[in-house]
């Protein structure tokens, strides 16, 4: 009896560790076996994947600006001062996406963290998918915009986890490439909804008017889905910060062996690694030492450069009516613009890892705020789609480097909560947006509106500036430090 009890104790000893700093050194290992790993295809494969994944996100915010013309055109929203608190059609139906967008990120981001990324990369985009079908049916305007804030929530839970997915599933000295590559796969979508819209919505083909087949291509997504979940892992880094070792250890062995069979050499030894903090997953943690500060950034960085990103996009078609283009004419030149959205990502592979995440996000503020005043003055068709066209660039540019920014800076437990806690103020800053840009269209016209916009800019310069923080080449859990 004595010495089956030494048994016990002597078991027991050697579970303790497992449970604390053994089990904390195999987790900070998974991460550094991660870093270490080269830029195979297979690496390639899995960013192109999720971002697959994302580009029926982007397809369905895209819509915002390219259906409200159709709509308008089949009499369910108006042109005139008839909408929500007295303004336009188009000015409700964009903040309902964006409010929609708000309650997403800042009430569900957390269920990523608790349930892990690929479960609910899965669920969100068949939840978007299918509310937006419903809403391609409806007849009113009031049913839209509700359809719309429903499949909206939807969105900003999977915007949130794609990013924290990304970030985690990639290999540092990779990382601003990987979410270059990102954006140019999901940006693909802007303009295949602008080229659709400018073919369909005038028409209406087999006797179904042309904006509910453009609000129909979501759900593809629903195909798409199921065969990137049987391909794309899990995040090992997230498995490993919920106490699963076992399994992200299982998963880096897999990555590990599909890198080995591309490379045809052994792998290098793993730099040692600083194990991530144990502690239990809080929102609060953000909102204290040593996040406070990055928080603070964040938010004023998400808040003011949505009013840039989101004020040209989402209006550019009614943007070039103010200055002289038809309806027709007007899609027809957004077309062209758009086109430089899955491209100009490709060229920013080559400063992704070479120039620091603050610097790039501070040049494109910088660059919006120029060429949004610059694109107010111009009345030419080419002049318009030239300096149209370097505002989308510049757009493009701060919305891939700050997406990866927000997703460096905090640790793999809170990262899912923390990027939707930040990211929501973009979405609430677009609903308020949404109205104030179509008050200044309406009193100021453009001039007045990219005055506002270059305003909102300048916040961001000094913000990021002041306040953000060095990233590139890290490892997320020293950055975490």
């Amino acid at each position: 009896m004595a010495k089956s009890s030494n048994s016990m104790r002597n078991a027991e000893t050697v579970r303790m560790p497992e449970t604390n700093e053994t089990s904390r050194s195999r987790a900070a290992m998974v991460s550094a076996r991660l870093d270490r790993l080269p830029a195979t295809s297979y690496i390639w494969k899995l960013i192109i994947l999720l971002s697959l994944g994302a580009f029926f996100e982007i397809y369905d915010i895209a819509l915002t600006a390219s259906l409200s013309p159709g709509l308008i055109r089949v009499g369910i929203f108006h042109s005139g001062v008839k909408g929500l608190f007295g303004l336009t059609d188009q000015a409700t139906f964009a903040a309902a996406t964006f409010l929609g967008l708000f309650v997403g990120t800042v009430a569900f981001a957390s269920v990523a963290d608790r349930y892990g990324r690929r479960a609910i990369f899965t669920f969100s985009l068949l939840w978007y998918a299918a509310v937006t079908v419903v809403m391609a049916l409806q007849s009113t305007a009031v049913m839209i915009d509700l359809s719309r804030f429903i499949a909206s929530v939807g969105l900003g839970v999977e915007y949130v986890t794609i990013d924290s997915y990304l970030a985690e599933l990639v290999p540092k000295q990779i990382r601003g490439r990987a979410f270059a590559v990102n954006h140019s796969v999901q940006l693909s979508a802007v303009p295949v909804v602008a080229l659709l819209s400018w073919l369909l919505t005038p028409i209406k083909p087999f006797g179904m008017e042309g904006w509910r087949w453009v609000a129909m291509v979501p759900a593809l997504g629903a195909i798409f889905v199921w065969w990137i979940r049987r391909i794309v892992p899990e995040s090992p880094r997230w498995l490993a910060s919920r106490g699963r070792v076992g399994e992200a250890e299982q998963v880096i062995a897999m990555i590990e062996e599909h890198v080995v069979s591309q490379t045809g050499s052994h792998l290098p030894e793993p730099a040692p690694a600083a194990p991530e903090q144990t502690s239990k997953a809080s929102l609060s943690e953000i909102l204290g030492p040593p996040f406070i500060r990055s928080t603070i950034m964040l938010v004023l960085l998400n808040f003011f450069q949505a009013i840039g990103f989101f004020g040209f996009n989402n209006w550019t078609p009614a943007l070039l009516e103010s200055r002289g283009a038809s309806f027709v004419k007007s899609l027809q030149y957004s077309f062209i613009i758009a086109t430089l959205y899955p491209i100009s990502p490709l060229f920013f592979v080559w400063i992704a890892d070479r120039i620091e995440r603050k610097w790039q996000v501070m040049i494109a503020a910088t660059s919006v705020a120029g060429f949004g005043l610059a694109f107010s003055q111009q009345l030419t068709a080419a002049r318009l789609i030239m300096f149209g066209g370097l505002l989308a660039v510049s757009n493009i540019l701060l919305s891939y480097s700050y997406h990866a920014y927000q997703s460096e800076v905090y640790p793999t437990r809170v990262r899912a909560r923390a990027i939707g806690f930040v990211y929501s103020f973009s979405r609430l800053s677009t609903v308020f947006s949404s109205f104030m840009i179509a008050f200044f269209l309406q009193k100021f016209g453009t001039v007045g509106v990219f005055i506002f916009i270059a305003s909102a800019m300048l916040v961001v310069v000094l913000a990021v500036g002041i306040l953000g923080t060095r990233t590139r080449g890290q490892a997320l859990e020293d950055i975490a430090q």
